[in-house]
């Protein structure tokens, strides 16, 4: 299991950008890689929503969104579109208390280092990608510092983020309870280790964008692995924003995730 330090350096931004803005800013700093000539240390930005109310001695679901490439940069609110706008709102804070984590990639960085408009996959690449390895330790300070629900946390996220979705599930599949990947890629070859999770796949049908080949071999690779709990939702005549369906109430998605819970495994517990 991959695991980056937790004395990573976590640096809280100074307040909130709004006075109303419900997200927490936050920054997370990697060391230089040892060894790896011209590495530096880098700061990478998130956003962190919390249940409206915390009651003592409760934990909360999570949910990881992991943002597509027009989302990219450095200010640290652009990925904040979509999913995570949904879940701010006042009903969808009293219908789903939970903790939103809402990282952002840096311009020109990806989730996971793979083109996305091939038809045919690429290897899982060795390790993650130094966005993604952001992404894994701001994950797990935030379930050392907050009452998470460790056996209800959630995975999402949509075109450069669905293939970091599947990248990221396909490496920790015992973190997460559920998924929702939505026009994006993976390796198949990783079938076997992504059949135990839950996971609904959405993908439009007319995408140009990203291949509707690479959300259906997935969904393939799977079954033929023995897998029983991938769904699949190809949207016909639906281009590349096949997430508007995917995060509406009538898709049924997100009833449907929350209600995921992941069986108990070793290490659960939360260190004192």
């Amino acid at each position: 299991m991959l695991r980056i330090a937790l004395s990573l350096s976590l640096l809280l931004a100074c307040g909130l950008i709004m006075a109303d803005e419900p997200y927490q800013a936050r920054t997370i700093s990697l060391p230089a890689v040892p060894g790896e000539e011209g590495s530096k240390s880098e700061s990478y930005s998130y956003r962190l929503l919390s249940p409206q109310t915390i009651e003592p001695g409760k934990t909360y679901p999570l949910v990881l969104f992991l943002h597509g490439a027009g989302e990219r940069g450095d200010d640290n609110t652009r990925q904040l579109k979509y999913l995570p706008e949904l879940l701010a709102t006042p009903a969808n804070r009293e219908k789903y208390p939970c903790f939103v984590l809402a990282p952002q990639c840096p311009t020109g960085k990806q989730w996971v280092d793979v083109p996305w408009g091939d038809r045919t996959s690429t290897p899982l690449p060795e390790q993650p990608s130094r966005p993604m390895q952001a992404v894994i330790a701001m994950l797990q300070q935030t379930m050392q510092d907050q009452p998470v629900d460790r056996s209800r946390v959630y995975l999402t996220g949509l075109s450069m983020g669905g293939y970091g979705s599947w990248d990221l599930a396909a490496r920790q599949p015992e973190w997460f309870a559920a998924a929702i990947i939505v026009c994006g890629g993976g390796d198949e070859h990783q079938a076997t280790r992504l059949k135990p999770l839950p996971i609904w796949a959405f993908h439009g049908g007319a995408d140009t964008v990203v291949p509707t080949q690479r959300s259906r071999s997935m969904v393939q690779a799977i079954h033929d692995a023995g897998g029983t709990q991938i769904e699949y939702s190809e949207l016909p005549g639906v281009g590349h924003n096949s997430w508007t369906h995917a995060y509406s109430p009538s898709a049924g998605a997100l009833d449907w995730m929350f209600a995921q819970v992941r069986k108990p495994i070793a290490g659960d517990a939360k260190e004192e």
